[in-house]
């Protein structure tokens, strides 16, 4: 069969219209938008644009919308940013300096918020996960205090696909008087992106057919953020640097088609994904489904394939014509298991068998349906060899 690519997660193809809609602030107008002459101002009008049309998508106002250069930057900005911004201005002992999470979350928010321990003096607490990776409001509350500055949980999880009922536990957060933040990187397109009840949901441009190197942090504009980067200003003083206008755009077109396709997109490949599961599963012995069976993102299914690797079963199926991945990209050349899979309750080597497979919104029955035989065959072949 052709090759299929079933890694998305890790980073979408590139919308042709991005790309034709970045196209002239790559060229003739390649102004700086902090300039005050004609070219300048061009800019900076196409700036403004995007960021009204992200905050359209989002149902928020412009100006909570702050543009980064990518997921990562966007998440350390919303946890560190918020968090410090609690913090009083004359760096006393006092204020908020309690910040939860779960063992589940991307690197970017588990390295900010040891960033914050190391660095600022925050306790931080994890809340614990059920085995399917979804988070009860009684376990959010157990890890709550009085001093909780900064939750962060993610809407989606990346490795496992489990959909967290982000409004829900925000509503509880906002209890204890503490801001709430949403990694959404891998919900866009997929799930509903309004509504939510946070202060900050963070997104990454390369997930929804924009190029790589482009993010949105959106953050309520009462929250007050301390800027992780500084220098000129830009972005109401939240973070400087001169904007990258011409991924500003790309990010805002293909932001507006993935919302546009989303509820169709996501009935049809769910679908397809169901297929997918139930024809690995009833054919692979030991194939593990990791995350939840029902609160998963349409276009993700994930498995541990005991008495096999995780890296031999990618390499096999590469042969056969099919791409996936072993989980997040940002953690590609470590030997060790997932974070994920073990906070689960994965045994170590289980977990270091995992494949996770992300279609695109493009996937067709067939193609489904032959990438699940290139699975079952992959995983035979390579059962027999590790047995």
């Amino acid at each position: 069969m052709d090759p299929l690519y079933l890694d998305t997660a890790s980073a979408a193809p590139v919308r042709r219209e991005a790309l034709e809609a970045a196209w002239p602030h790559l060229a003739g107008a390649f102004g700086n938008p902090s300039s005050h002459h004609e070219i300048g101002r061009r800019s900076a009008e196409a700036l403004d644009e995007a960021r009204a049309r992200v905050a359209r998508v989002l149902g928020i106002r412009s100006t909570d919308i702050v543009f980064t250069g990518g997921g990562t930057e966007a998440a350390n900005l919303a946890v560190i940013g918020m968090a410090l911004g609690r913090l009083p201005e004359d760096g006393g002992t006092t204020g908020r300096r309690h910040l939860v999470t779960s063992p589940l979350e991307h690197e970017a928010v588990l390295a900010s918020a040891d960033h914050l321990r190391r660095r600022h003096g925050f306790t931080v607490s994890f809340v614990d996960v059920e085995p399917d990776g979804t988070v009860t409001a009684d376990a959010l509350q157990a890890v709550l205090r009085e001093d909780t500055a900064v939750v962060s949980l993610g809407y989606a999880n990346n490795e496992i696909g489990t959909v967290a009922a982000v409004a829900e536990l925000s509503a509880l957060a906002r209890e204890f008087g503490a801001l709430t933040h949403t990694d959404a990187v891998q919900a866009a397109g997929w799930l509903p992106l309004t509504d939510l009840g946070v202060d900050a949901l963070t997104l990454a441009g390369h997930k929804i057919g924009a190029p790589k190197g482009i993010g949105v942090a959106a953050i309520r504009a009462r929250v007050p953020v301390e800027p992780i980067i500084h220098g000129g200003g830009q972005e109401s003083g939240r973070r400087s640097g001169t904007e990258n206008v011409a991924l500003a755009v790309a990010f805002a077109t293909a932001l507006e088609l993935a919302e546009a396709e989303r509820v169709e997109a996501a009935a049809q490949v769910a679908g397809i994904r169901d297929a997918f599961i139930a024809e690995v599963v009833g054919a692979v012995d030991g194939a593990l489904l990791t995350g939840s069976a029902a609160a998963r993102t349409p276009n993700h299914a994930s498995f541990c394939f005991s008495r096999t690797s995780g890296e031999a079963v990618l390499l096999e199926l590469e042969r056969l014509g099919v791409t996936a991945s072993s989980g997040s990209a940002c953690a590609v050349g470590s030997d060790e298991p997932s974070h994920v899979l073990l906070a689960l309750g994965i045994d170590a080597e289980v977990a270091k068998t995992s494949v996770r497979f992300t279609f695109p919104a493009s996937i067709t029955p067939e193609q489904g349906a032959a990438a699940a035989a290139a699975v079952i065959e992959a995983a035979k072949r390579l059962s027999l060899a590790f047995s």
